[in-house]
């Protein structure tokens, strides 16, 4: 074997092996188009803003690529003559897209009929302009307590490019969004189907939202999941109210004819419609309202006493041995409270004689 390496070819033929150096190309002499060196330019001036704005405005330049691509599906290629088009371009104009909670401006792409007679949708661009992500978005960032004024806050960052011609973040926009979602949110929970539920517990009562009262029904699975059924705007909770929610959760599809746990707050005008809907309600009054309306009425070291009791005789497993435990009350509780004194001063006020 001589000093020049050989390898054998399939063949078995010996073949020299290739010692001269990969030639290299000199980077003056390599011309690249034009919108490659701006693409690349630009991307680079991104990356400086950080990773995300270099992924949005990487994924800008790569709708730009499918809107065209989309456009050469419906038409054809350009500058092919095509007797069976059904389509032809029709030039470009200004479009948004959904982009991180906002609105970016895009160069969108028109296609009409072949006749002229309409324009024709690109799939592409319809599916990234619909808003229904951004108001998600608006919603998710209300709940999260981010105020309409301060929603630019909580945006991601994409860029100084993208952030110039971004519309749609105005407190005035974002409100619009929250309320437009909220309403259909709130259209589909009170027409949603409800005779597929199998529900052990239903709990009702009144809650106040700045001046309105607003009884809601929330239904419980017999795996625990939490539903909510239904809502109606009252001025108190009296029977007509809740019947109505009630009657309305029955035309819906709800099971009534079955025995089912139903939580209340004690007040009679909810058992009266309870009753009337329900076949066999088995109706168990709301702990936390029954120790309220008990402790509110006694001097705070001796609510303390009552609650700790009450809430022992709650966690019972035994109710005959958990009645008497807190029913029997030992005779200091219902002693009476000693008088003030005749000369009140600023801020005082005459408790009652009696502990409630």
């Amino acid at each position: 074997m001589s000093g020049i390496a050989k390898k054998l070819d399939q063949k078995g033929t010996a073949v020299p092996k290739d010692t001269h150096r990969t030639a290299t190309t000199d980077p003056a002499q390599l011309e690249l188009p034009e919108w490659v060196t701006v693409a690349v330019a630009e991307l680079a001036s991104a990356a400086r803003e950080g990773l995300l704005a270099l992924a949005v405005g990487t994924g800008l330049q790569v709708l730009q690529v499918m809107l065209d691509e989309d456009v050469a599906r419906l038409v054809g290629a350009r500058g092919r003559h095509n007797p069976d088009r059904t389509a032809v371009r029709h030039g470009s104009e200004q479009g948004q897209v959904t982009l991180g909670g906002r609105r970016v401006r895009v160069r969108r792409p028109r296609v009409r009929t072949a006749d002229g007679a309409g324009e024709v949708a690109v799939p592409t661009y319809q599916a990234l302009a619909a808003t229904d992500l951004l108001d998600q978005l608006a919603v998710e960032r209300m709940l999260a307590k981010l105020s309409c004024r301060r929603y630019p806050a909580g945006l991601e960052p994409v860029g100084s490019q993208a952030e110039q011609t971004a519309t749609g973040t105005s407190r005035s926009a974002v409100s619009r969004r929250f309320v437009a979602r909220t309403e259909h949110a709130l259209a589909e929970l009170l027409a949603q189907d409800l005779s597929t539920l199998d529900l052990v517990a239903l709990m009702v009562d009144g809650i106040r939202v700045a001046e309105h009262c607003c009884v809601v029904a929330l239904g419980i699975t017999i795996d625990g999941t939490k539903i909510p059924l239904g809502l109606v705007e009252g001025a108190t909770e009296n029977a007509t109210v809740v019947g109505d929610l009630l009657a309305g959760l029955r035309e819906r599809g709800l099971e009534v004819t079955r025995p089912i746990l139903v939580v209340i707050d004690g007040a009679k005008a909810l058992r009266r419609a309870v009753t009337e809907v329900f076949d066999h309600p088995v109706i168990q009054r709301c702990q936390l309202h029954k120790l309220r309306n008990l402790t509110d009425r006694l001097p705070d070291a001796l609510a303390s006493v009552v609650a700790k009791r009450m809430r022992r005789a709650y966690h019972h497993t035994d109710p005959l041995v958990a009645r008497p435990s807190w029913r029997h009350w030992p005779v200091s509780w219902t002693a009476p409270i000693p008088a003030p004194p005749r000369r009140f001063g600023k801020g005082w006020s005459r408790p009652s004689r009696s502990p409630g």
